[in-house]
């Protein structure tokens, strides 16, 4: 299995880029989700990109990235920290079929947040969905933070997530403007299945085969879901005992249902009795 992100450089023409592959993560994710294939798509494309974003970050911290609209697909959600531990889900219309990405997605905004423990407050960039792929969305989105020129190749399937990332950097204004152009047609034939697969070093060097490459040490990437029970109770107990005792009468349990790790805790009334209690709790 290979789960990872490599950096890259193309040194004789100053372009920057990155290549994500990530397979036993991206099943874990994908785990009693049942996701239709649309859904699928965009949310392996979201989480090729947000991992290729957290690992260019120049500061370090976990980077959540929201896209929210109208259509069908009404939100997903991608969280990565520095480490690159990946969780992610999506929302959607259970009535849903296959469409272009704008229908999926409706009117709506993709939203980055970087929380970093250094930082008093969290940074937060809000752009407009405009663009007819997660790529094209993207690539925008670059255009107004980072101010570089960028392109994403992006594919995805059941088994696995892969993408590539492009990035004049300032000093190519001072290169020929068609070497730019050349690699960014080069780049698109990635998507070919048959090269998905080869590890990042050999794509590279067939993709860029008459070029000066740099090739960085590739960093892991790692699933991010973990049972976290303690979390759990510490919200039960700030609801406070009144309430989740009038939850208990209801349903006749407490049932605690974390979205975007696709976990679910339950407390019966010995288990709720042992949280507010001096027992330890019973969880289910």
């Amino acid at each position: 299995m290979n789960n990872y992100v490599q950096r890259f450089l193309l040194e004789d023409l100053d372009i920057r880029g990155a290549i994500v592959h990530v397979d036993s993560v991206w099943q874990q994710m994908l785990q009693d989700r049942d996701y239709p294939v649309p859904v699928l798509k965009i949310l392996g494309e979201m989480c090729a990109t947000t991992l290729l974003l957290s690992y260019n970050l120049k500061q370090l911290g976990r980077l959540t990235v929201q896209l929210k609209g109208n259509g069908p697909v009404s939100m997903l959600v991608i969280d990565c920290n520095e480490s690159l531990h990946l969780r992610g889900m999506a929302k959607y219309s259970h009535s849903i079929t296959p469409q272009p990405v704008p229908d999926l997605l409706g009117h709506g905004q993709l939203v980055l947040t970087l929380d970093r423990q250094s930082m008093q407050e969290t940074y937060q960039s809000i752009v407009p969905l405009d663009g007819d792929s997660i790529a094209e969305i993207f690539q925008h989105y670059f255009r107004q933070s980072e101010q570089l020129p960028s392109r994403l190749f992006l594919t995805t399937s059941a088994e696995a997530i892969f993408g590539i990332l492009l990035q004049k950097l300032p000093t190519m204004v001072q290169r020929d403007p068609d070497d730019w152009t050349r690699i960014e047609a080069i780049s698109a034939t990635v998507l070919d299945q048959t090269m998905v697969g080869l590890p990042a070093e050999a794509i590279l060097r067939r993709l860029f085969v008459e070029e000066t490459i740099r090739i960085f040490e590739p960093q892991v990437v790692s699933y991010g879901c973990h049972k976290d029970t303690a979390k759990v109770l510490d919200m039960l107990q700030s609801l406070g005992r009144a309430e989740v005792n009038a939850i208990l009468k209801e349903f006749g349990e407490v049932i605690v249902h974390d979205d975007i790790c696709n976990h679910e805790y339950r407390f019966d009334a010995l288990a709720i009795e042992a949280i507010f209690g001096e027992a330890g709790p019973m969880v289910h």
